[in-house]
């Protein structure tokens, strides 16, 4: 048989926290990043009202989208609130659904993470069509008829 090296079950090869002489291009995990706290968790909100246009704002991007949590800091519960008050607001023409004209909150140029779809699709450059000059036959006038009236049967009326 072959000699395999065994490494002890839940080895994952990395250096363990205590190891002081790891090289520094190994990761090391050094603890869990600080929550962001919510907006209403600061100001002590219990309730959002959906009239309460200034703070609905709050959590808009400069799209008009709802912000995600991650972003706000918002718990689980002052998230559905929120959106929930949103919505509302977009309903009664408080806040509008998508905002087309940005704001110069953001100054960016157009979206680049997008490449295009087809990857292998490129635009071919189409020369312009030449068209044949038409030559119109002459237009003869024609005589119409003036149209009858129909015939009205006196026993029907």
């Amino acid at each position: 048989m072959s000699e395999e090296v065994t490494r002890p079950r839940g080895d994952s090869g990395y250096a363990p926290r205590g190891d002081k002489d790891a090289p520094p291009s190994e990761p090391r995990f050094k603890g869990r990043r600080r929550r962001k706290v919510s907006f209403l968790t600061i100001q002590k909100i219990d309730y959002v009202d959906y009239k309460d246009v200034a703070t609905l704002r709050r959590f808009l991007n400069d799209r008009g989208k709802i912000l995600a949590s991650r972003q706000t800091g918002n718990t689980a519960g002052q998230q559905r609130m929120i959106t929930r008050a949103i919505h509302r607001a977009r309903e009664m023409a408080l806040l509008p659904f998508v905002v087309i004209e940005l704001s110069d909150r953001r100054d960016h140029g157009p979206r680049r993470d997008r490449g295009p779809r087809d990857r292998d699709y490129a635009p071919r450059e189409q020369a312009p069509r030449e068209e044949a000059p038409r030559e119109e036959a002459p237009v003869e006038p024609v005589a119409v008829a003036p149209a009858e009236e129909p015939a009205v049967d006196a026993a029907a009326e």
